[in-house]
């Protein structure tokens, strides 16, 4: 069944919030920050690997060796403008702002307010930009299994715990944007037909490296990295990589 891998993952992002949540409100403050701040080292650590593929064998052979920084660096300038300018992370607050209306049972305060808003948004940067969100979509849409996005959904399920640990509910809420996005993904694969070629999917792999690193900075509250502004790189990355392996055609 196409599509069952996104289904999955939006299960096991809901129901690891849920017990998070519930085991975050028997913790103490001390404790859920040293969670979150565990978190924001994984993270960086995670971002750190993904960077890596700037040494892809296939993305040096296809651009040089000299060009695979310069792609992700262009991909993160003209894409954070582009986002900057759509303001991109104003809007991901202001629907995470939206839910936490919606849904709370009345006026908690601006403190839980903030907080919903902040696991929301954290939340939803850090299960849709991975690798595995956009392979694992493609692959579910061509109808070659649901292997990747199965090890992410157990991923994100124990993500989603700790996250919900320490910014409440509003990680639940990140299960509607990882519907939307892998969704739509799926739903290109199947359109397209084919896989992205290797030299494309290390440029994006490394791109969102980056934009994970920027995660990391903000939930070890080092920085609030704009990251949501920066989300049209990863669409900017492949056209820029495109155009590079065309040139040299």
């Amino acid at each position: 069944m196409i599509g069952l891998g996104t289904i999955l993952n939006i299960v096991t992002i809901v129901v690891g919030a849920a017990c998070g949540v519930w085991f975050g409100a028997r913790m103490p403050e001390r404790t859920t920050r040293t969670v979150t701040d565990a978190l924001g080292l994984t993270t960086l650590v995670i971002g750190g690997l993904n960077i890596a593929s700037l040494q892809d064998p296939d993305y040096v052979t296809a651009v040089g060796g000299g060009v695979t920084l310069l792609i992700v660096l262009g991909a993160l300038l003209v894409g954070g403008i582009t986002g900057s300018l759509a303001r991109i992370e104003d809007r991901l607050e202001g629907v995470g702002g939206w839910l936490q209306a919606r849904l709370s049972r009345g006026d908690d305060g601006n403190a839980a307010r903030h907080r919903f808003i902040e696991g929301f948004v954290d939340a939803s940067l850090i299960f849709c930009i991975g690798p595995l969100a956009v392979l694992g979509s493609l692959s579910d849409g061509l109808g070659r299994g649901i292997d990747q996005l199965a090890l992410k959904s157990t991923m994100d399920g124990f993500a989603a715990l700790a996250f919900a640990a320490s910014l409440g509910w509003g990680v639940a809420a990140s299960a509607i944007s990882v519907g939307a996005w892998q969704g739509l993904l799926t739903v290109a694969a199947v359109l397209l037909g084919s896989l992205m070629p290797p030299e494309v999917i290390a440029s994006l792999t490394a791109t969102g490296g980056v934009l994970l690193l920027g995660i990391g900075l903000r939930l070890l509250q080092i920085r609030q990295v704009p990251v949501g502004d920066m989300l049209p790189a990863l669409v900017v990355a492949p056209i820029l990589t495109w155009l590079v392996v065309l040139l040299r055609a």
